[in-house]
């Protein structure tokens, strides 16, 4: 991607334009999470993933009780250490929001649109169906103790890096515009994708089935790599961007 050309005479920093698919991407993803089926926007879509991550912990719970008794599945250890990491992220997730809320998620939806992010949203609920249920037999590669000290271990850090990452760009976005090229964002532009995307990693290793990696590589390649086209296209417009950009990685420190 060509860099920025800044004019000496104004200092004004032209902005590098977005790839053609990011921009097609990001208006079929505002369509399809803002607009869809038209009518007024009524709910916040905050309101619908905040509900999502509070219900987790007790979803799964019910799951656990329901299929108690039929399946083994339902009370193994793999199952327990689900319902504490997916359901304690939901909990965290909402003190995240109420300590600082992401605006991009203020905006209203119509009916359709949160009808659609609902259903994008239990998609990760049926992760943990699959494993409580029965239906996802997993065959760990290493020994289930290792596997499981693998999974917790990358959720743990997922969540650390994605929260951190969002509270120094809220924070300092209060203060002053432009460039954060410091904290978690010196090697890596977008830390708090890249934390999302281990605490999940965790969960799919941990259900051992092929559908979470489905959706999971939907969800990344449609929406969060649009995301961050878009948001680097943004951030080309500010002086010393493309030095930022020469020194730091994209998404993950010595790969891209």
């Amino acid at each position: 991607m060509p860099s920025p050309t800044t004019d000496p005479a104004t200092d004004f920093v032209a902005a590098t334009p977005a790839p053609a698919w990011a921009r097609a991407l990001r208006r079929f993803n505002d369509w399809w999470l803002g607009d869809i089926g038209g009518g007024p926007r009524v709910l916040k879509f905050a309101w619908i993933i905040n509900a999502q991550k509070a219900g987790t912990f007790f979803f799964l719970g019910a799951l656990m009780a329901f299929y108690a008794g039929r399946t083994p599945a339902a009370t193994s250890t793999a199952a327990w250490i689900y319902l504490a990491l997916h359901g304690s992220y939901g909990l965290v997730w909402l003190i995240k929001d109420l300590a600082f809320s992401d605006p991009n998620w203020q905006k209203r939806v119509t009916w359709g649109a949160a009808a659609a992010g609902a259903f994008g949203l239990a998609m990760y609920w049926s992760f943990g169906w699959l494993l409580i249920s029965g239906t996802a037999q997993p065959r760990y590669p290493l020994p289930d103790g290792a596997w499981y000290c693998l999974c917790i271990s990358l959720c743990l850090l997922g969540s650390v890096i994605m929260i951190a990452a969002d509270a120094q760009k809220y924070y300092t976005l209060r203060l002053r515009r432009g460039l954060i090229t410091d904290g978690l964002h010196r090697y890596v532009r977008h830390p708090n994708y890249l934390g999302e995307m281990m605490l999940y990693a965790g969960f799919a290793l941990l259900v051992g089935h092929w559908l979470p990696w489905l959706w999971l590589a939907y969800v990344w390649s449609t929406l969060f790599a649009t995301n961050m086209v878009m948001k680097e296209a943004s951030l080309s417009r500010y002086p010393g961007w493309a030095a930022y950009r020469r020194r730091s990685w994209w998404l993950i420190p010595g790969l891209i």
